[in-house]
């Protein structure tokens, strides 16, 4: 599909022309709102302002604003500007962020004064930026602030043409199973996707959002709804004020709304327990992890009928690729149709295509046939379609390991292990980096810890491995639901008989002899909702060894 002279900013412009006194930003907290009409005008501003001070068609430009209304409207202006936006989570730690920054070679720079004062600490990482712009106020670090570029800026510059293949922005993985990359994001790409949300879930303009992830304010604005900012961090959603986000739902009448399995488990929780409902919501989108059908299972007390919750899968590289509603899983959890296959995420959305592969380590330079599996097997879950990013940044290595061309196209491996059944519904079984490889079997961690949080005792369990592949000695993490237990050696004898009964009956399990017990399992900085299995694999790794006899 050719998208000639696209700009994902143009949708700004159309959407002035159609409801331009509409609030596009709403900041209650801070008692900030702004239409679109003005969103677009200041858009316009910072996208002339930036070009005017150097910053014009193609700069890499590193943005380290924390997300709210600033951050909205630098990125539009950027998009607007032909500008491609360097998009770091800030939650990633110091070290990861700098070393991503060195990874992405940004050209330019705008940031709040902290960040350019760690700029001045640690210099390297930023030694290919040659335009430094400051929002707020200057100190002793140079370059302009972007008041001053605001004043050279005017309201009549329009979205710079682009077409499908023009770069957009490097957005980066959260690295929760290796370094994060940068991921080239072009035009074309969040056009399709745009297309397929507002299509998949039934979006329209004039709709409330309350986004609890940059990017996905971003998608809610272009396609017209009401974007309501909540009081919150959006690098620790696990750590979010419930209130925060059920009190502007309620009182703004939000219809739609992002966030990760631990921001809903907390805000689920918190509507049953003060017998809350929340009837405006039309939609729930939860990913960045797992999602547990006893989750799930409290939005059919909390939203009306119309409402839903769904469940889409997908990654940065490759966003949807599925989608399942929270209904649709509860019967199959209830049938036991998952049994041995991990976690269903529904069939793929339209305009993309799905396969398994044999499950491998190493690059696959060409597609071949002999490389999809039957239906119904496990194997390597690979990915081809408009919206598929084609290449890491600056990753020539990560790139050849994550893509397989196909003439002049490609599939994209998802670096996940899972299944497609009989309905051509897709199964997650697990990160293929977490798979537990022993001398005559594989275990996949969704399909193995499914046997181990049946238990009303655990909260959730991760299968991790110790030693080499393929000779590894699987071991069984449990997090307790009420973690002052794990000080308690009689409770802990006891569940442990207990869980190494369950494994026994079980053909997934039978193999895992090892129990161990930990108080609050690592998870990942976007989410707070991956397990952090490589920490937990070596914490289990300094309890047990490999040679020890096991545990009867």
């Amino acid at each position: 599909m050719n998208l000639p002279h696209f700009n994902i900013a143009s949708t700004l412009e159309g959407l002035v022309r159609k409801i331009p006194g509409a609030p596009a930003i709403r900041a209650p907290w801070l008692g900030e709102e702004v239409s679109f009409r003005e969103l677009n005008s200041q858009t316009a501003h910072i996208a002339s302002g930036l070009a005017q001070a150097g910053i014009t068609e193609g700069t890499r430009v590193l943005l380290l604003v924390p997300f709210g209304i600033d951050f909205i409207t630098l990125a539009f202006g950027l998009f607007k500007a032909g500008a491609v936006p360097v998009l770091i989570d800030p939650g990633l730690g110091r070290k990861n962020t700098l070393h991503c920054i060195e990874q992405a070679r940004p050209q330019a720079m705008i940031a709040v004064p902290l960040a350019h004062a760690v700029r001045k600490v640690f210099p390297r990482p930023f030694k290919t930026v040659r335009t430094f712009i400051t929002l707020g106020r200057r100190w002793f670090w140079g370059g302009e602030t972007l008041a001053n570029v605001l004043s050279l800026g005017t309201e009549e510059f329009a979205s710079l043409p682009r077409n499908e293949d023009h770069p957009a922005a490097i957005l980066f993985t959260s690295g929760s199973t290796g370094p994060s990359k940068g991921v080239l994001y072009t035009h074309g790409m969040f056009t399709h996707q745009l297309k397929l949300l507002e299509s998949r879930y039934g979006i329209r303009m004039g709709e409330v959002d309350l986004p609890t992830f940059p990017l996905f304010a971003l998608f809610g604005i272009s396609l017209g709804m009401t974007c309501i900012l909540p009081r919150m961090d959006p690098t620790r959603p696990a750590e979010v004020d419930p209130d925060e986000i059920v009190t502007p739902i309620l009182k703004y009448r939000v219809t739609s709304s992002f966030g990760s399995p631990a921001l809903w488990n907390k805000v689920t929780r918190h509507c049953l327990d003060k017998r809350i409902t929340l009837p405006s919501l039309k939609r729930v989108l939860i990913a960045g992890a797992p999602v547990a059908p006893e989750l799930l299972s409290r939005f059919d007390r909390i939203l009306e009928d119309g409402g839903e919750a769904h469940t889409p899968y997908g990654a940065t590289e490759a966003l949807p690729v599925s989608s399942i509603g929270h209904r649709e899983i509860l019967e199959l959890d209830a049938g036991n149709s998952g049994h041995g296959r991990g976690t269903c995420v529904g069939k793929p959305v339209a305009g993309i295509k799905v396969r398994i592969i044999e499950i491998s380590d190493e690059p696959i330079p060409q597609w071949r046939e002999e490389l999809e599996k039957p239906q119904g097997e496990t194997g390597e879950i690979v990915v081809q379609g408009p919206w598929v990013t084609r290449l890491y940044f600056n990753r020539e290595g990560a790139t050849r390991l994550a893509k397989i061309q196909e003439g002049d196209g490609f599939w994209h491996r998802m670096g996940d292990i899972g299944s497609i059944d009989a309905e051509g519904r897709l199964w997650f079984a697990g990160r293929k980096s977490h798979r537990v490889t022993l001398e005559h079997e594989t275990l996949f961690t969704i399909p193995s810890e499914a046997v181990f949080n049946r238990h009303p005792e655990v909260r959730r369990s991760a299968l991790v491995g110790i030693g080499p592949r393929g000779q590894q000695q699987p071991v069984i993490v449990i997090e307790p639901a009420n973690p002052a237990n794990v000080k308690r050696k009689n409770w802990t004898d006891r569940l442990q008989r207990e869980l190494l009964a369950l494994a026994r009956e079980d053909k997934e399990t039978q193999t895992i002899r090892h129990v161990l017990f930990h108080p609050q399992f690592p998870v990942d900085i976007r989410h707070n909702a991956k397990i952090g299995r490589e920490k937990l694999a070596r914490w289990a790794a300094s309890r047990i060894s490999p040679e020890k006899n096991p545990a009867a």
